[in-house]
């Protein structure tokens, strides 16, 4: 699979100055954590979930969450797995575990869910790449990847893990750092196992009693900020024993009373004569959305959590690398001994040693992504994937 395919190839030899590379499912991990982009979750009662995979995958969704955990109902379970190993069945029966299908990730509630699906599925299991394990902490974390580990070998097939920092113990200020540290120890014993460590804001809101309005991004909420702040600190570091953090969920896709002004500068879509564009996002509240992705690259974090296809498009023309940022890194990793140097755009200063880190985290995003033409815009990389 490969992001962007869903444009024709004439439209994307004039968006790209590098293409954006192809990956699989049995790709590096490292590789296939940026990869995920809008992660995007469904419920696993959806009736027609084998179809939803496939109408979203031709939208350009390249990895997917089946929900048995909070998007269900505690009296729906028994159901929603039937539904699911049903659905997953299906869906392998009619075109296999080929490149049409996003990378599938099962979220469930208890660890003993992940053997027994993995099971009951049959050859369709080898359409799971992995589970994402929520409310993870120290003490819970534990059995659900030893489940993983344990399923893993007994099937032969390679199950990822993406544990979800959303819990009291992680939100708390008293108990937070001593549990991100463990939940660190803890996932560093499991390293080939884990592929992204994801952010769950709805809990860590509930928390407090809280719920972000669309006018404003997680990052206005203080008290969830500060753990994002934590999280990324913690379990995010550049120093080879960190992780890839994604980005919070963006729950809102209709549009509603608006209190504050729009996000989303005129200009850059006047200057594409693309008004129209730009009156869609905003009626959709997804000008919010927007602006919480630059935030989430800005602090360390790269793609996002989504529940709406309409939310993939903005996530993944924010993932590409500009050219102007693709020739910063290139001079940065072309110097050996350190340095400074003033950028190719004559913008800006390049330093070889703090900025490599940076640079070397691009590089992997321009390999998924790829890099934008010297004149792309956003808007024009948006206008183009967001297919209707």
């Amino acid at each position: 699979m490969r992001h962007f395919d869903h444009i024709d190839a004439a439209r994307r030899k004039h968006l790209f100055y590098r293409h954006p590379r192809p990956f699989d499912r049995h790709d590096d991990p490292a590789v296939l954590a940026v990869a995920l982009g809008a992660t995007l979750y469904s419920p696993a009662t959806r009736p027609v979930l084998a179809d939803d995979v496939l109408r979203s995958a031709r939208r350009g969704v390249k990895s997917m969450v089946l929900c048995l955990e909070d998007a269900i109902g505690d009296d729906e379970v028994e159901a929603a797995e039937a539904n699911l190993v049903a659905q997953l069945r299906l869906l392998h029966g009619t075109v296999g575990d080929g490149p049409e299908v996003p990378l599938l990730f099962i979220r469930v509630r208890d660890p003993r869910q992940i053997g027994d699906l993995i099971g009951r599925l049959g050859d369709a299991a080898a359409l799971v790449s992995g589970f994402v394990l929520p409310k993870f902490t120290s003490a819970t974390g534990g059995a659900f990847l030893d489940a993983v580990e344990d399923t893993a070998q007994r099937s032969g097939l390679r199950l990822l893990a993406m544990p979800v920092i959303e819990s009291p113990e992680a939100v708390y200020a008293e108990t937070r750092t001593e549990m991100l540290h463990e939940v660190a120890r803890l996932l560093a014993k499991h390293r080939p196992r884990i592929l992204a460590v994801r952010i769950g804001a709805t809990d860590m809101s509930a928390a407090y009693g809280l719920r972000r309005p669309p006018d404003l991004t997680i990052y206005d909420i203080r008290p969830v900020a500060s753990v994002i702040c934590d999280v990324v600190n913690v379990l995010g570091r550049a120093d080879g024993g960190g992780h890839v953090v994604t980005g919070p969920v963006w729950e809102y896709f209709s549009a509603g009373e608006r209190m504050f002004k729009p996000q989303l500068r005129q200009s850059p879509f006047e200057a594409q004569h693309a008004a129209p564009l730009r009156q869609r996002l905003i009626t959709s509240d997804l000008d919010g959305l927007i602006r919480e992705v630059h935030l989430d690259k800005a602090n360390g974090l790269i793609g996002k959590t989504v529940i709406h296809p309409s939310h993939v498009a903005a996530v993944h023309a924010l993932s590409v690398v500009t050219h102007e940022e693709y020739c910063d890194a290139a001079d940065i990793l072309a110097v050996t001994g350190g340095g400074a140097m003033a950028s190719s755009y004559a913008n800006k200063m390049n330093e070889a040693k703090p900025h490599r880190a940076w640079a070397e985290r691009l590089m992997l995003r321009a390999r998924v992504f790829g890099v934008a033409a010297r004149d792309v815009t956003f808007v024009e990389l948006l206008e183009a994937a967001d297919r209707r």
